[in-house]
């Protein structure tokens, strides 16, 4: 099979306008499965987002805007970290992205089959304890994983549609229609459940009990999804940067005030991480009298999650596609399908997805698994994002003169001073995943602290141990 062709070479490539790609960034970014997660602070979630959008993720959308407009290569960050510090730091870049996405599959796997218990409980008038049945949200997690999986076989096409459809009627619309509840809650004079008042503003400044921040700046995480898909965007120097724009505010308006309406209705004790959002539209629904809505909304919701997980599936394992081809892994990874799809590594990655996800089955709580991929996951990209605003930075002096539509503006000092924001932001919440968070009853932070550390060490120590495999047949570049 021969590897995708490259940017300059296919006249006849499927285009994608500046609405495909804003969509693909929504649909990686934007997730209403979020919402609880960040509910759960009540008022003091305003302070979290506050800094996580200051601070990281609109220094997030400026880099790769300047990244991408000056290096529209195949690859995204691989070409990125590649052009600043050479061929193993872009791999280095990719490699983390990708096996974060591996790690991170299997949350939002939990939330789909969670809000599949929901539609099926309701639909059918089901008391059952499904939620907290292990085998059957495996099952369900399966299914999804490895049906998308087979999808992406079909191209970016396919997949752009896919990401586009789910997150438009899966995300935007129950996350209006869920904002609109909250606002018609909030003004019929119903009680609300988060406490309310300035002093909530600011949360409690307990180390333990702000490590959620590693979680927000997970949520805010793949500005640099569409960067992937580059080299099927029509003027990516112009459309690119416009891309971001539209796909930064309408992340940041359905976060902050999905999170607030998920806040109004429900408790913070009683918020569930997996299926909080269902528990919030049945709440709504139920107090207006439209109980029999919420199975539909957990159909949406699906839908929305659907989307996220495509764009994750497919959008990393393409960048690392580019590294495999100029040989940093087996040759067996370069393998492509008719369409120019990374097969081999599709395949690698759903396997490692489904061990992944047996960590629901290791553990009592379902929240505590949950939290401990998230976590695991974060500290991942985090990695990455530190290599690429390095990056940024160091081709600002080596690079100065490289067109680039789009220029963080301020000269160096406006690049050293958003990337170097961005850096110090994503080191400090690296640090902060290695403490298990205060919601949790942890036994001893010490082992979970281990556990972290050994999944980080594997998963940056895998690929140069592939590299060092001796079987010629599978191990030869494919320059």
């Amino acid at each position: 099979m021969m590897p995708e062709p490259d940017v300059k070479s296919t006249a006849n490539r499927p285009y994608l306008g500046i609405f495909a790609l804003s969509m693909i960034n929504v649909s990686a970014i934007i997730s209403l499965r979020n919402l609880p997660l960040m509910a759960s602070h009540g008022l003091s979630s305003l302070f979290f987002y506050a800094v996580a959008g200051i601070l990281f993720f609109i220094p997030c959308a400026l880099v790769c805007a300047e990244l991408a407009t000056g290096w529209p290569d195949r690859g995204g960050i691989y070409a990125w970290a590649k052009a600043g510090f050479g061929e193993n730091a872009g791999f280095l870049a990719v490699w983390l992205e990708w096996t974060e996405s591996v790690v991170w599959l299997p949350t939002v796997l939990s939330f789909v089959a969670a809000t599949v218990v929901y539609a099926l409980e309701d639909t059918l008038h089901l008391s059952t304890d499904l939620e907290t049945n292990k085998t059957f949200l495996m099952v369900c997690m399966m299914v999804v994983l490895w049906g998308l999986t087979f999808i992406n076989f079909r191209g970016i096409e396919t997949s752009s549609f896919v990401s586009s459809a789910g997150v438009i009627l899966g995300t935007l619309f129950p996350g209006a229609l869920l904002i609109g509840l909250g606002v018609t809650w909030w003004m019929s004079g119903k009680p609300i459940a988060m406490p309310l008042g300035t002093e909530f503003l600011m949360p409690h400044f307990e180390f333990n009990s702000v490590v959620f921040f590693t979680g927000v700046l997970l949520s805010f995480g793949g500005m640099e999804m569409a960067s992937f898909h580059v080299q099927n965007a029509k003027d990516p120097q112009k459309s690119y940067p416009r891309a971001i724009l539209l796909a930064t505010l309408i992340i940041m308006v359905v976060s902050i005030l999905g999170s607030l309406a998920v806040a109004c209705v429900l408790p913070k004790e009683e918020i569930s991480l997996v299926s909080g959002l269902m528990q919030a539209f049945d709440a709504f629904f139920s107090a207006s009298g439209f109980g029999g809505w919420t199975p539909w909304l957990a159909v949406l919701s699906v839908l929305g999650a659907v989307a996220l997980l495509n764009t994750w599936i497919i959008g990393p394992s393409r960048g690392l596609l580019v590294s495999a081809e100029k040989g940093s892994l087996p040759k067996i990874f370069s393998r492509t399908n008719r369409k120019g799809v990374p097969v081999s590594i599709l395949v690698a990655q759903g396997v490692i997805s489904t061990l992944m996800a047996s960590v629901f089955l290791m553990f009592d709580s379902v929240n505590q698994s949950y939290w401990l991929l998230s976590a695991m996951a974060a500290q991942l990209i985090l990695l990455m994002y530190i290599l690429v605003f390095i990056s940024a930075i160091k081709l600002r002096y080596t690079h100065p003169d490289t067109p680039r539509s789009y220029k963080i503006p301020g000269g160096n000092f406006g690049m050293w001073l958003v990337a170097g924001t961005g850096t110090v932001i994503s080191f400090f919440a690296f640090i902060l995943g290695f403490v298990p968070p205060a919601q949790f009853a942890v036994e001893d932070p010490w082992k979970y602290a281990l556990i972290q550390i050994a999944g980080i060490t594997f998963f940056i120590v895998a690929p140069y141990l592939l590299k060092l495999c001796k079987l010629p047949r599978l191990c030869s570049a494919t320059n």
